[in-house]
């Protein structure tokens, strides 16, 4: 049996810290509408809005996404919901199957009104019977 050297964990970190196009935004790198900042986090416009208004919150810590740091996506939420102008939705993602596209950690605040159109990304069109089960 061996055992993980705690150094490699920090370096692939680092590594995927250091190609994240959100650390890069962060840091300067990579260019952004920036449209507010905080000590710990970042509010922009995305590359392809889906609604008026819509933004990413995301923490300058790079964390994959809220399953590795609560106490950072806590943080990041409570950016958010300073932001977040009812109606709307603030959407996170952890994982590929669940539509994470850019792996750090960011919430979606979508602006909404009422026939908009904009299905959410789970949105099946089925409908379903009374106790969430479907027909």
């Amino acid at each position: 049996m061996t055992t993980a050297d705690p150094t490699d964990a920090e370096t692939d970190a680092e590594i995927e810290a250091a190609d994240c196009v959100f650390c890069k935004i962060i840091t300067g790198r990579e260019p952004a509408t920036v449209v507010r900042q905080w000590a710990d986090t970042i509010a922009i416009v995305p590359l392809q809005p889906v609604t008026d208004g819509h933004l990413l919150v995301i923490p300058k810590t790079h964390v994959r996404d809220a399953s590795e740091s609560p106490h950072i996506a806590g943080l990041a939420m409570a950016r958010a919901a300073e932001l977040a102008q009812p109606p709307c939705n603030i959407i996170t993602s952890a994982g590929r199957e669940a539509t994470q596209s850019v792996f750090h950690l960011h919430l979606h605040i979508v602006p909404r009104r009422e026939d908009d159109g904009l299905a959410l990304p789970w949105y099946s069109g089925r409908r379903t019977r009374a106790g969430g089960r479907r027909g």
